[in-house]
């Protein structure tokens, strides 16, 4: 099994998003290091972990635009879903697919903290965002409507995209 570890490639340099991120990644390696009779309530609290982490990243994309139904989100929900049926799985005897998830989510982690992610964290410093606070220093910055994409001009109609600049 590949166990993930943090390292300056996973950083963000916003600490909110690094210190749940870290805690992640933790929460990841007490996994992949469980026994089989530890592994479930390892997994139930990398879910819990995660449902609140990717709960907050929401929050933080639905106070500067970014659409609800945006990439980024649903890439959250599809996720946490497949991992609560790995505990659906783990619970029915079939610990090898939990293992199985934990290990495909070492390899999605750093491809998701990069893209995605490290895009909200560029958005969010462009708006002045204040994560104490849910505060928008620079509303004049925010885009005119809903970002619809993942946030990067890849996927943002051009109109918007050249708004956020």
């Amino acid at each position: 099994m590949i166990e993930l570890q943090w390292s300056d490639a996973l950083s963000l340099d916003l600490r909110p998003m690094d210190e749940t991120h870290r805690e992640f990644v933790a929460l990841l390696a007490v996994v992949a290091q469980a026994s089989d009779g530890g592994l479930l309530d390892a997994w139930q609290s990398l879910i819990d972990h995660t449902d609140l982490h990717f709960a907050q990243e929401d929050l933080w994309m639905q106070q500067t635009r970014f659409a609800s139904g945006n990439c980024h989100s649903t890439q959250h929900l599809v996720v946490l879903n497949v991992m609560r049926e790995g505990l659906v799985q783990g619970r029915a005897g079939r610990l090898d697919v939990v293992r199985h998830m934990a290990h495909e989510l070492a390899l999605w982690f750093p491809q998701h903290a990069q893209s995605m992610d490290a895009a909200l964290g560029l958005h969010l410093r462009s708006v002045g965002f204040d994560f104490a606070t849910g505060d928008v220093a620079r509303l004049d910055r925010l885009p005119a409507v809903e970002i619809t994409g993942c946030g990067s001009a890849a996927c943002t109609p051009a109109s918007v995209a050249a708004e956020a600049q």
